[in-house]
């Protein structure tokens, strides 16, 4: 990809971020009917409502690139294309339903299994992140970098207390404040903006919850690895992931060694 495609293709996903939250905000404020696709699974009108947008913006723009979506029965189509649009129209849906302003719109780009892209709104909170491979991470336009705290013993983490506890072992984080946040991307870019110092997810993940978090937190200078240290390659059959840890470098390095 060229600069001036990487730029077209970046204002052309920025605003079909900002319009696409600004129609789940509606929704938020507004009401909307819900119902399960699968026991404790929850999907409302917002989530396909936003969904379509999305879709509609992006791949009427960028016809040959790919498609996945939590919301859009997945096609193998996606797999032959050499740049596919990553979607989760609202991360976060249970907080979303419950009136919690912890939801987010997110949408990225990856290039050969690699994000290049990335756009994490939460239209609740007018924040608006974003990032492009090589061109920083940013909140409302100021440049993100992460926290410099590289002690997991005081650490401040986006995570369960349980986090650690393996058959009763585990460090001791007497100190450690543990905080809980439902959106997996929302909580990556936290680590970015430097609120808190590490978040982590022994829960499977999707491509399209984390790909937009994962070049945001990377441009911020975050490492973002599943829980054994490994990165994340994208646009695979199986887009499932074992969970997820996400910190600077020296602190990443203490976490995996803990859960290991």
């Amino acid at each position: 990809m060229t600069p001036d495609e990487s730029a077209a293709d970046a204002a052309l996903l920025n605003a079909a971020v900002a319009q696409a939250s600004a129609l789940a905000l509606k929704y938020f404020n507004d009401g909307t009917k819900a119902w399960e696709k699968s026991p404790g699974n929850p999907v409302s009108d917002a989530d396909l409502a936003v969904d379509a947008l999305l879709k509609n913006r992006l791949m009427t723009a960028r016809p040959t690139y790919g498609w996945l979506s939590e919301e859009t029965p997945d096609t193998p189509d996606r797999l032959n294309r050499e740049r596919v649009w990553m979607v989760d129209p609202i991360d976060g849906t249970r907080a979303f339903l419950k009136g919690r302003p912890q939801f987010t719109v997110c949408a990225g780009l990856v290039e050969r299994g690699i994000p290049v892209l990335g756009a994490v709104c939460n239209p609740a909170r007018e924040e608006f992140f974003d990032a492009g491979l090589g061109t920083g991470a940013r909140l409302n336009g100021a440049e993100l970098a992460v926290g410099n705290n590289t002690a997991l013993a005081n650490a401040k983490l986006l995570a369960s207390p349980r986090t650690f506890a393996q058959g009763g072992a585990g460090p001791a984080l007497p100190n450690a404040e543990f905080t809980g946040v439902n959106s997996i991307a929302y909580r990556m870019v936290l680590i970015a903006a430097g609120r808190f110092d590490a978040t982590i997810s022994m829960a499977p993940k999707s491509d399209w919850d984390i790909a937009a978090a994962d070049i945001i937190c990377r441009e911020a200078g975050c490492l973002v690895t599943d829980q054994s240290g490994a990165e994340f390659s994208y646009n695979k059959e199986d887009v499932r992931h074992p969970g997820v840890v996400v910190a600077p470098p020296e602190l990443h390095r203490e976490i995996i060694g803990a859960l290991s």
